[in-house]
């Protein structure tokens, strides 16, 4: 495991395989104005790549970013759990990196994760994922898809599973839902190589978000709420005890709820932020989530925030 490097090391480490993933095509959702409004509530989870805090906010290259933040609500101090990607990944879906240290492609976890809760209760999920050719996919990578940024393909209820693994899909449908006014009550967004940011940078990552939030904001609906994060920085600089040495983050939050141009400053890791979206979709809370030392991102709302 990745805990006490170099910014150096790890800005060589990240620029490694730069610049082969070209951005996507922005959604086809057709006018914004023509899309549903939703009468349910969705809570919306984002992951950018590879950045600093620093890196985006107030950032020249990132426009869209700062101007959203003029209506969002932002974790100042919101920090990554370790490096490289993947255990960060799995951290935010399942309350703990499942004893996994690196970008590993053939590895595999028995775990309870998100997707185990959600069932249980009968809420509604999709995970979808830029570039990925088909739901129960298992290769390494595809286009600018990368399985390393698809925590869901490494849990093996799921990826044995084919109802559930037919839930990862692609962007086509993630406009196609947005379009027909069914996104999932859960909805996990990994945008290709270049589009979040690992391979076209600060800038390529701000263009796809300005093409991508909007419509999904649009469709948060009543009491929903997006949650744009980063999945680790360029430091170990952390938190919460030891539990995050992976570099401060933006954590970025909006929803009809987020109190615009909110700012909160007390600590929270990847595994408060899973404890957000547990508490507010009613579930129980997995391993790490439960730790009081991994905060919250309730100072950002009017009311804690619940959709269940």
């Amino acid at each position: 495991m990745l805990e006490r490097v170099s910014a150096v090391a790890l800005a060589l480490l990240f620029a490694a395989g730069c610049g082969q993933a070209r951005a996507g095509r922005p959604l086809s959702v057709g006018p914004e104005a023509g899309l549903p409004r939703s009468a349910s509530s969705h809570v919306v989870v984002m992951v950018m790549e590879n950045a600093e805090a620093s890196d985006v906010l107030a950032n020249p290259s990132a426009r869209y970013t700062t101007a959203l933040l003029r209506r969002s609500g932002l974790a100042t101090q919101s920090y990554a759990i370790t490096h490289p990607s993947l255990p960060n990944y799995l951290a935010l879906t399942s309350g703990s990196t499942d004893g996994v240290s690196s970008d590993c492609v053939t590895c595999h976890v028995e775990a309870r994760n998100i997707v185990d809760q959600l069932e249980a209760k009968g809420i509604s999920w999709k995970a979808y994922l830029e570039d990925e050719p088909r739901g129960c996919f298992r290769g390494a990578a595809a286009a600018g898809y990368a399985k390393k940024h698809n925590p869901f393909i490494y849990y093996d209820d799921i990826a044995l599973s084919p109802h559930r693994c037919r839930r990862l899909v692609g962007f086509a449908q993630l406009a196609a839902d947005l379009r027909r006014g069914r996104l999932p009550s859960y909805a996990w967004i990994s945008p290709n190589l270049c589009d979040d940011g690992h391979d076209c940078g600060i800038a390529g990552a701000d263009r796809f978000l300005s093409h991508t939030v909007p419509p999904l904001l649009r469709e948060l609906g009543p009491h929903g709420f997006l949650v744009l994060t980063w999945d680790e920085g360029r430091t170990s600089r952390g938190c919460c005890g030891g539990l995050a040495r992976g570099g401060r983050i933006a954590t970025i939050v909006i929803g009809p709820d987020v109190r615009g141009g909110a700012r909160e400053g007390r600590p929270v890791d990847h595994y408060g932020t899973l404890a957000t979206i547990e508490e507010a979709l009613g579930l129980p809370l997995l391993a790490g989530a439960g730790d009081p030392r991994s905060g919250r991102l309730n100072g950002l709302f009017t009311r804690p925030p619940r959709i269940r």
